[in-house]
């Protein structure tokens, strides 16, 4: 068995690189690590921290395919983020007028959580403490 001590990073393929940059800067809150242009691939390369810790490498390609099926496709289904308060961030997404869904209720555990998308469509769940 391998020795995983925990996950490193989460890798994003987008389709606009300058939206998709706002959003996760601007919209969800990330700060910015090292952004790198990288010409012979024209391709830029944003590493994203929360809150100090490395999580998203944040890509773009020219011409990437879009995304078969949502959400069951095989691979990454969502991202997950933990907030204080499931209600309050909902209104804080629509204010910057982001399509969120009603809350639901964990069957299991009692808590709240609801999903939403980033600008190429992948699904970002928001589960609360």
């Amino acid at each position: 068995m391998l020795d995983l001590k925990k996950i490193h990073h989460i890798a994003i393929i987008c389709s606009d690189y300058t939206r998709s940059k706002k959003f996760y800067t601007e919209i969800l809150g990330f700060t910015i690590l090292q952004e790198v242009y990288r010409s012979e691939r024209d391709s830029y390369k944003l590493d994203l921290a929360l809150n100090d810790q490395y999580l998203i490498e944040l890509f773009s390609f020219p011409d990437p395919p879009a995304r078969l099926t949502n959400p069951e496709a095989t691979g990454l289904r969502h991202l997950a983020f933990e907030v204080a308060n499931v209600e309050a961030a909902i209104r804080q997404l629509q204010e910057s007028d982001i399509e969120v869904e009603a809350f639901r209720v964990d069957e299991y555990t009692g808590k709240k959580f609801t999903f939403f998308r980033d600008p190429d469509g992948l699904p970002i769940e928001l589960y609360e403490q």
